[in-house]
């Protein structure tokens, strides 16, 4: 049976790591396209009740792929299986958990939107970078923070 040792202060910090990021990809680097491509009107602002719905669905989205993806990286951690000298070092482990959780997890299902529900590949490519930047990012601090 695996060891799983929860780093709350490492879950915390992915959270909002991840929040932070959600803001600025969707803001000020992609929010104009990411609006166009989703048929928003760019320059439409949300009623602060709405914002304020928003970002707490965002905060608790973020903490529910860091506590999964806390666990999924554990599970794979040989040492938690009590496995000595299998360990992939620290880069290698957290590039790995995010490009694989990124293919399997989330382009496939991106690619599904592409497919069935006529998105664009522009906004396929928006949607895709953000993941993976954040699962990159996730990794980084769930590993180096352990």
């Amino acid at each position: 049976m695996p060891d799983i040792q929860i780093n709350v202060l490492a879950l915390l910090v992915a959270t909002v790591a991840g929040f932070f990021l959600s803001f600025v990809w969707y803001t000020p680097l992609f929010g104009k396209a990411w609006a166009k491509e989703m048929g928003f009107d760019p320059d439409h602002t949300q009623p602060p009740a709405a914002m304020v719905k928003s970002l707490l669905m965002t905060l608790l989205s973020m903490f529910l792929i860091s506590m999964v993806y806390f666990n999924n990286i554990a599970v794979w951690t040989p040492s938690t299986w009590g496995i000595k000298g299998a360990e992939l070092g620290k880069t290698s482990q957290a590039l790995q958990a995010a490009i694989f959780t990124w293919l399997g997890f989330f382009v496939s299902n991106l690619l599904l939107g592409v497919a069935w529900e006529k998105r664009s590949w522009k906004l396929f490519a928006i949607d895709a970078g953000y993941y993976l930047t954040l699962l990159l990012i996730m990794a980084f601090i769930i590993i180096y923070m352990r």
